[in-house]
């Protein structure tokens, strides 16, 4: 192992560490990397990133924390050391979700039709008819071509034993995919040899790939289908992404405000008058999309849409309805989900999970509060979640109380020991940060997987929370053919 990495402490006694194998040495695929990074000195690392620095910010790369009275516009963190992931690693990742989408898409096309898992008793029908996400009004409604989880983000961690799993699945509207495609121009940028010495899988793709699937799922109108993207607004935090991908796509950014339903069609105002809208890829939730059938104090949405989409005259990307299969609760029926529809077992297991929901589960997450990590079914951004051992007993005594008297609305699992991965963003000190995963999955005609994703990386020495709201940032992600 080079110089460079001799102070880097990798912990391989109780986490599995990413580039340093439990020998010691380095991991073959990191070996290019790793001699590479060998001729930096402190400085060249600092003048590396701030060429990333300048990059992020004259391309206004940034999110949003609510609640930070110093500002909410932020930086987006991002970590200069790679993530390498070899091919015989990727092939099995993209088996597990292909598998975990089909059998979600098939189990959202079901529970809003024949409700057949539910009638079979395989998913308690109380906790699907009972979560937040899910939509009767939607029940009998096919979207196009049967897909309704256009878009996918699932969150996979490695655990000690370095086993890929998947940590929860993001089906409403997964976000992060331009930080993904940011992060892989802002390396190239930086470290533009490194580039030469891997056979990277590109990413640039994406956004004609994502446009694409948004033209197959299109409505048949006998024309070009004019997709747009949908956004909350500027105070929105991923305005940043809606507006990128919007632009990457060369398509129309828009806001409630800017549309109109006339005769169960959608339109949009422009200056030659009125023009017909096929797709929406709406960064939206249910909730706000149509004040005349969910919320009626909603601004964001448009008066109309929802009976538009019932006509099958606009296609909305994901479908309405989709939360009910990412609530957490949910989640943890996934294994029972594939067997029953595919007759397979999961290639990509879940993280084992009680459901507070059950009387037995309920008293243990109780009594072991301090030691496990208790998430909210239906919060998101590392929001509404116990993290038991860097908590306090007041705060645990808190949770408690929230857990009993809402007990459908919380699962509890263990504390994983997420793998890590030498990290020096901060400064040039190498240390473990903890780290996940989010691929990307489209889904129209048939399923397409980039190669990598978003590795989310917990910047604080020692958190688990890898989410930006909380600390978190992110590295590039290369998926190498050896």
């Amino acid at each position: 192992m080079s110089e460079f990495f001799g102070c880097y402490d990798a912990d391989v006694d109780h986490f599995f560490d990413e580039v340093i194998a439990e020998e010691g040495t380095p991991r073959p695929h990191y070996d290019k990397l790793l001699e590479r990074f060998a001729e930096f000195s402190a400085d060249d690392i600092r003048a590396r990133r701030e060429i990333v620095n300048i990059f992020f910010r004259n391309q206004g790369i940034t999110f949003t924390v609510y609640g930070v009275e110093e500002g909410i516009e932020r930086i987006f963190p991002f970590d200069l050391i790679p993530r390498v992931i070899p091919s015989t690693e990727w092939s099995m990742i993209e088996r597990g979700l292909e598998q975990r989408i089909t059998a979600l898409n098939l189990f959202l096309h079901d529970i809003y039709h024949d409700q057949k898992i539910l009638k079979d008793k395989v998913v308690p029908p109380e906790l699907v008819l009972g979560s937040e996400h899910f939509r009767r009004e939607f029940v009998g409604v096919d979207p196009p071509r049967g897909v309704y989880i256009h878009v996918t983000g699932s969150d996979l961690i490695r655990g000690r034993d370095g086993r890929y799993m998947v940590l929860e699945d993001n089906l409403r509207t997964p976000s992060g995919a331009s930080y993904m495609l940011q992060n892989r121009q802002a390396m190239k940028r930086a470290f533009p040899v490194l580039f030469d010495k891997y056979n990277v899988r590109p990413i640039e793709n994406y956004p004609q790939e994502l446009l694409r699937t948004l033209q197959e799922v299109a409505p048949s109108s006998g024309h070009d289908p004019n997709v747009m993207v949908l956004t909350p607004g500027i105070y929105n935090s991923a305005y940043f992404e809606h507006s990128f991908l919007a632009r990457q796509m060369g398509v129309e950014l828009t806001e409630g405000r800017d549309l109109v339903v006339n005769n169960n069609k959608v339109y949009t105002r422009t200056t030659n008058g009125l023009q017909r809208v096929d797709v929406i890829y709406r960064r939206i939730d249910d909730a706000f999309l149509d004040p005349l059938v969910f919320r009626q104090d909603s601004t964001l949405g448009v008066a109309g849409i929802i009976n538009a989409y019932r006509k099958g005259n606009v296609t909305l990307a994901n479908a309405i309805g989709t939360g009910v299969a990412d609530d957490k609760v949910i989640y943890s029926f996934v294994p029972a989900i594939i067997k029953y529809y595919l007759g397979e077992d999961p290639v990509l297991d879940n993280v084992p999970t009680w459901l507070a929901s059950k009387p037995d589960d309920l008293k243990y997450i109780l009594e072991h509060l301090g030691s496990l990590v208790v998430k909210s079914a239906n919060e998101s951004g590392g929001y509404g979640m116990l993290v038991g051992p860097a908590s306090t007993l007041r705060e645990q005594e808190e949770f408690a109380e929230r857990i009993v008297a809402n007990p459908r609305n919380y699962i509890a699992q263990p504390t994983i020991s997420l793998s890590r991965h030498p990290s020096f963003s901060h400064d040039t000190d190498l240390y473990g940060c903890h780290i996940d995963l989010r691929p990307y999955v489209l889904y129209g005609e048939k399923m397409t997987i980039l190669p990598g994703g978003l590795t989310r990386v917990a910047l604080k020495k020692g958190s688990l929370v890898v989410n930006s709201s909380q600390g978190g940032g992110s590295k590039d992600t290369w998926v190498v053919d050896e």
